[in-house]
């Protein structure tokens, strides 16, 4: 495939990924993934690291200390820096996340952790029941394990016991108050005396965030700007 296949179809992937993705209130029309800055990504700040990824936490840089952002917000913040939302795939990786979040007290953090029920996911039975077999994390399109079990390898469930509704999450608690979706995955410290442990939330919201190199990205900024070194 020559570069200008590579990265038309990059774009369009990022584009059609973004659209099918991200289901945003009305007065916020229209929003795309965004690509990378590669002097961004080429500085791109490597707080800490696991399994060849970098990673940082937003409250830790100062030009993003303080901010909070919706989901998709949150995906493009990373994006520019070649990175993305995290991706908790080991338990390890999650006692990490966890250690950050308690040894900082953050409330709360964005994953890249969402629901399958945007357009593409219908009439799959591999993703039903949706609440316990339709996560996945957007950042490297892995499908998660099921929610009403621990994951493989893992020796305790990461998904809260309890929420809003008082039950096990997911709960999509957020649709019996207003209609929205609750379709990304957070991680909340202690707000329903649960300790730390990951929510299905409404998209909206506004959360700090850790980000997670991605490979994806750092290939495309590599395959574009010949001799940076990332």
């Amino acid at each position: 495939m020559n570069l200008f296949i590579f990265l038309a179809a990059f774009v369009l992937a990022a584009a059609t990924a973004a659209i099918n993705e991200v289901r945003q209130p009305s007065n916020r029309p229209g929003r795309f993934l965004s690509l990378p800055n590669a002097q961004k990504c080429a500085n791109r700040p490597k707080q800490f690291f696991y399994r060849g990824h970098n990673y940082f936490f937003s409250g830790h840089v100062p030009e993003l200390s303080g901010r909070k952002v919706d989901w998709l917000d949150g995906r493009n913040v990373c994006r520019e820096y070649c990175m993305d939302l995290v991706s908790i795939e080991t338990q390890e990786e999650n006692n990490m996340i966890f250690r950050l979040i308690q040894q900082n007290d953050v409330p709360y953090i964005w994953t890249s952790g969402r629901l399958c029920d945007f357009k593409g996911c219908e009439n799959r039975p591999d993703l039903e029941p949706k609440s316990v077999l339709g996560w996945f994390w957007s950042a490297n399109r892995e499908k998660m394990a099921p929610t009403n079990r621990s994951p493989n390898g893992w020796n305790y469930n990461p998904w809260s016991s309890t929420g809003h509704k008082k039950q096990r999450q997911p709960d999509n608690a957020e649709f019996d108050i207003n209609g929205t979706t609750e379709s990304c995955l957070s991680i909340l410290n202690n707000v329903y005396n649960d300790g730390i442990a990951w929510h299905d939330v409404a998209c909206y919201h506004e959360k700090p965030i850790v980000c997670e190199d991605s490979e994806e990205l750092l290939n495309y900024v590599a395959a574009t700007n010949p001799g940076i070194r990332l």
